[in-house]
């Protein structure tokens, strides 16, 4: 790690919350940020702040803005201006409201509620909105039942299940991510449960097309973009590791390949890719700490199996470019801004809500 050239995380702001914040979400095309949570009561917490220059004001707080805690949320499928924020709820319910109107009217606000799993959504992601303009805006959402869903707001059913073979001995789906939306046609999700499970659902053809193990329970999947084909992933799981795939080229039997990497001593809960450089992500720790990677492409990305001869992908290598521990408590949501570079909002368990400028980022 070069110290000289190295990525600069610098404050900006920070804010005590007088509630236990889960999600932290840029609201798109604006300088407003929204953090999602559950209240001492058990209620779901909708706050919106706006950065200015003496740090952050905060526009609107609402303590029981949902009966039940908000555990999950995203901005993924809503359309530039929109403001239209997807949220799963500690009972189950999925929901999307429009920011924009929350401030006059909680009631009008609302767009979209459907009972979407028994049990806690522990995530939920989006597609078709602001970084991705290729087909309809979709949600998936990953719960407790260990189901994950696909859904439509034109509809109140699902229009994609994936159930476990068992009920009886489902799995947590911790976390759940869209990509290969390269056009109208291709999508597909990630899905990632407690026992390290990680599964591909291709949705042009209904099928898994890729399942492995992360040996501990996956955290956090994304790619590195929504609107490319697969190029990369990063899993993040207890245990305080994470991997690294290369998506472009999968052996019949081995898979894909990937490059495994040991962060934060800790849980590594989260992991985003910068929007404005794929080949850069951060990692958020259980000892609250954050490390900033760069992903580096290997020479040849395919080869040659040793002993079928059939072509195997080969992974590249990360190269941790810097670290800072900003908390006491574990980093639970992240966030980079999609229309300014560096700009960055998290949340820890510590209940503060921080604003952090990263520099010298375009040197990588």
């Amino acid at each position: 790690m070069n110290t000289l050239s190295a990525p600069q995380m610098i404050e900006y702001a920070n804010k005590s919350l007088d509630f236990t914040p889960h999600e932290t979400q840029w609201i798109p095309g604006t300088a407003k940020l929204a953090a999602c949570g559950v209240s001492p009561s058990g209620k779901g917490v909708l706050s919106i702040h706006e950065l200015c220059r003496d740090g952050t004001k905060e526009l609107f707080h609402d303590l029981s803005f949902r009966s039940s805690g908000i555990k999950c949320a995203s901005f993924g499928a809503s359309r530039l201006g929109d403001g239209h924020l997807a949220m799963g709820c500690y009972d189950g319910s999925l929901s999307i409201c429009d920011v924009n109107v929350a401030h006059g009217d909680r009631n009008k606000s609302e767009l979209f509620c459907v009972k979407a799993h028994e049990g806690i959504i522990n995530a939920v992601d989006g597609v078709g909105g602001t970084t991705c303009s290729y087909g309809a805006p979709e949600l998936v959402t990953g719960g407790r039942d260990g189901c994950v869903k696909v859904w439509d707001q034109r509809t109140t059913k699902a229009v994609v299940t994936l159930n476990p073979d068992k009920p009886s001995s489902a799995r947590d789906c911790w976390t759940v991510a869209f990509g290969d939306s390269y056009n109208d046609v291709e999508r597909s999700i990630l899905a990632g449960f407690d026992n390290g499970d990680v599964k591909m659902f291709d949705l042009r053809t209904s099928k898994i097309v890729w399942e492995t193990n992360a040996e501990n329970g996956v955290t956090s999947v994304q790619f590195d973009r929504q609107d490319i084909q697969k190029n990369k992933v990063v899993v993040t799981t207890l245990e305080s590791q994470l991997r690294c795939y290369d998506m472009r080229t999968q052996h019949p039997t081995d898979g894909f390949a990937f490059t495994s990497e040991r962060a934060h001593r800790s849980t590594v809960w989260i992991s985003k890719f910068l929007p404005q450089n794929r080949d850069i992500f951060l990692t958020g720790g259980g000892n609250g700490g954050l490390n900033i990677y760069k992903y580096h492409y290997p020479k040849n990305r395919v080869g040659k199996h040793g002993q079928d001869g059939a072509a195997v992908g080969i992974a590249g290598s990360v190269e941790l470019l810097n670290s800072r521990v900003i908390s006491t408590q574990p980093v639970t949501s992240f966030d980079w801004s999609p229309d300014r570079q560096g700009l960055c909002c998290l949340s820890s368990m510590d209940q503060t809500l921080r604003v952090f400028v990263v520099t010298k980022l375009e040197k990588h």
